[in-house]
This record gives C-alpha cells, sequence and structure tokens, in this order.
C-alpha cells in the first residue's frame, strides 16, 4: 500500500513531468546521482530527484519481500535485511569509487542501472528480484506493475523494462524486491600464479562442479594487493567463492581443493571472504588513474581472457568477473582506445558499455553498441509511448533517443 506522502510526492513528480513536457524541456532524473557519470551526459533544463521519496513501506521477512521508496538509500535496505538475517540476491555493486561521488546509492538507482554483483552467475541479475514498480511516465501518468509475488505479470513486464532503463522511459517512485536468507558463511578459494586463460579454465571447472559456487573472479599480476587477503600471493589469482551454513562451505572447499588446488593456494574464512568479493564487486582491482575511462564489456566467459589479450594494446587493462563473462577495464579515455574496446568485444559476439570517462569523450561516442534495426524500431516505439514529448533523460543511453 502506497502511504499518503509517497502519493503526494507521485502527483508533484507528475506536475513536474507534465509541465516539463508542454515547455519542451528536458529533465535530468536522478536520486543521489551517484550514476550521473555513467552512460552520456544528459542535457537537462531542470533535474529531477527522488532524493525525498525515501522510507521502507514494508517488509515481511517471513514472506521474503521488501518494498521502498526509490530514493531510500541502499545502506538503509541492507541494514533493514541485516538485522532480518536477509540480503540482496543481486548483491549490486557500490560504484562511488569509480564515478567520484560519495553520496550514498538509492534502490531507485540500483535498479534503474540493473547493475548486479559477482552473485549474477548463480542468482541472476537484480532484475530477475524485482517483483513490482510503481512509476511515473513521461505522459505524468502513474503507473504500476507486479506485485509481491512470482509470476503474476500478463502483458507487458513493465517491472523488467523499467530496471535499466536509467530513468529514460519513468521516474521510479516505489520498489518490491524479492530476497532471501543471508548466507551464515562464506568461504574462498584463492588459487594463485594463474594467468587469464589457466584462471577462466579454474573458474569454469568450480562453476561446473556440482558445489553451487556463487563467485568466481580472475585478478591479474599487479592488481591482487588490491584486494583484502590476497597479499603475498604471486602472478593472477583465481577466486572461488561459496556460501551457505559452516559446515556445507567447509565440505565443499575442501571437495574443490582436492580438484583445483595449485601451489600456495589459500582458504579464505568468512570474514576475510567477504572483504574479497565486496572489492570484487565493486570493482576496486581496476584502480583506474583519474582521467582514465572505465569499461564492462560481457561476453562468454571462455572469451574473457581473448578480450584482455586484445585491448592490452592500446593501453587497456582490467580484471575478471562471473567467471569470466564479466570484464572490467580501464585505460586511456580517448576514442581510438574506446574503439579498441568495442572492437574488442564485438570479435567475441559481446557486449559493452562505457563506465566511466570525461564528458566530452561520453557525448561524442556509441556508449553501449547500437541496436539492430528490428530491436531499435520497438525501443523508439517503446519509447515514444511512455514518454512522447522524450524529456526524460533524453540521450542518455542512445543518442537522439
Amino acid at each position: 500500500m502506497i502511504h499518503p506522502a509517497a502519493t503526494e510526492a507521485e502527483e508533484a513528480i507528475a506536475g513536474t513531468i507534465r509541465a516539463a513536457a508542454a515547455a519542451k524541456e528536458p529533465l535530468l532524473i536522478e536520486g543521489h546521482g551517484t550514476k550521473s557519470g555513467m552512460l552520456r551526459p544528459v542535457q537537462a533544463a531542470r533535474t529531477l530527484s527522488t532524493e525525498g521519496l525515501s522510507g521502507i513501506t514494508l517488509y515481511a521477512p517471513k514472506e521474503l519481500v521488501l518494498q521502498a521508496r526509490a530514493g531510500t538509500p541502499l545502506r538503509d535496505i541492507e541494514t533493514a535485511l541485516a538485522e532480518g538475517g536477509q540480503h540482496l540476491i543481486a548483491e549490486p555493486p557500490d560504484l562511488s569509487g569509480l564515478l567520484g561521488n560519495d553520496k550514498p546509492q538509492t534502490l531507485g538507482g540500483v535498479v534503474a542501472s540493473n547493475l548486479s554483483g559477482s552473485r549474477r552467475i548463480a542468482w541472476g541479475a537484480m532484475r530477475d528480484h524485482v517483483l513490482g514498480i510503481r512509476a511515473v511516465t513521461g505522459r505524468a501518468e502513474v503507473i504500476r506493475s507486479g506485485g509481491r509475488v512470482l509470476k503474476n505479470v500478463t502483458g507487458l513486464d513493465l517491472c523488467k523494462l523499467l530496471t535499466g532503463s536509467h530513468g529514460t522511459l519513468g521516474v521510479i517512485t516505489e520498489i518490491t524486491l524479492k530476497v532471501l536468507p543471508a548466507p551464515p558463511a562464506t568461504g574462498t578459494l584463492a588459487l594463485p600464479g594463474l594467468d587469464a586463460e589457466a584462471g577462466v579454465r579454474a573458474l569454469s571447472a568450480a562453476l561446473g562442479s556440482p558445489f553451487s559456487v556463487t563467485g568466481a573472479a580472475w585478478v591479474p599480476p599487479g592488481r591482487v594487493g588490491r584486494v583484502p587477503g590476497l597479499d603475498g600471493l604471486p602472478g593472477g589469482v583465481a577466486l572461488v567463492r561459496i556460501e551457505e551454513i559452516p559446515t556445507s562451505v567447509e565440505y565443499r572447499l575442501g571437495r574443490l581443493w582436492e580438484q583445483l588446488a595449485v601451489a600456495g593456494t589459500r582458504l579464505l574464512d568468512t570474514d576475510p571472504s567477504r572483504a574479497v568479493w565486496k572489492a570484487v564487486r565493486d570493482a576496486a582491482p581496476l584502480a583506474p588513474g583519474q582521467d582514465d575511462a572505465v569499461w564492462r564489456v560481457s561476453v562468454r566467459p571462455s572469451a574473457g581472457p581473448s578480450v584482455l589479450a586484445a585491448v592490452a594494446p592500446a593501453g587497456v587493462t582490467g580484471f575478471l568477473d562471473w567467471g569470466g563473462g564479466l570484464v572490467w577495464l580501464t585505460g586511456p579515455a580517448d576514442a581510438a582506445t574506446h574503439a579498441a574496446v568495442e572492437a574488442a568485444a564485438s570479435a567475441q559476439r559481446g557486449t559493452w558499455m562505457l563506465l566511466r570517462a570525461p564528458d566530452t569523450l561520453r557525448g561524442a561516442v556509441r556508449v553501449v553498441p547500437d541496436e539492430p534495426p528490428a530491436l531499435a524500431r520497438i525501443t523508439r516505439a517503446v519509447k515514444a509511448s511512455l514518454d512522447p514529448a522524450g524529456i526524460l533523460n533524453p540521450g542518455r543511453i542512445y543518442a537522439g533517443l
């Protein structure tokens, strides 16, 4: 149930959108602005913020459901869930270190960007756990999609449509999420001395085992020191995580040790493991220079090492998550380097996102691949239907849209 204050806020948002549409004035949609450095810069006359639309409106631990307003700081949600022994399934990253914004990220921003952490390989992306959404469209209409249970959607699933839309289709005001009990124990195998290809082979073996791996990453030499608990390990390090009750974690890690261990393998228990995966989640191994760009490339896991090798001549370095399927990259923020990253991703039939760069570069190049013509027509039709005046975060993802 929406509280009266939230309803009044939605009415105020609708009024702002209605006036902006009439005046044909673009609006920058944001919460705390922690994602403003991503994708293309938005040229807008005004900012419409959901910062004041905050608070958890429903938390039913037994039903595994949490509902909160879009401007709620994510740390507030994580605190409430921790008190209930639960957690956010998708493990959303905190990219404030990369994007240079120290404000707390909001639930709305996390859902609008659809960013997921290392657990995605086991439990899916953020959009897979959004049960319901309320939003105000560019028509100044309040819409609601989904509810408090799975498989309750008929017709167009607006939850999945708005998740990852970066504020271009509507202003999200409230979100309902599925949550799960937090694992009481976590363990990690750190396998040192492996190059990218050997590391991915080890990760693939772990993910193909029956031991329910929930994290699989590779950190190259020179970046290992940026991950807590890995000091002193030589060469590149492959990381394998298991989460469950202590006895189960101990048993499964022991079996994986027998199958995968190399000389110098290190076993990390719960607290060190959580520190490791927080660093991986938040891309701490990347450590870009102040003026460097950052990209996320998504490919089939076996292609991750090839992407790293292809971009190395351009001065681009990075590390691997999702078993090799997510390639974090950083390098010079110029058009030639960006083209090299595009080419490397395309050669492996992957996709990419320019996550961070100066406004001059973000405004001049594609920040995500162009869609196939048929899909692009659908994208334009959806945009025209939900935001006919084109005032919500215009150009955020695609130039002219």
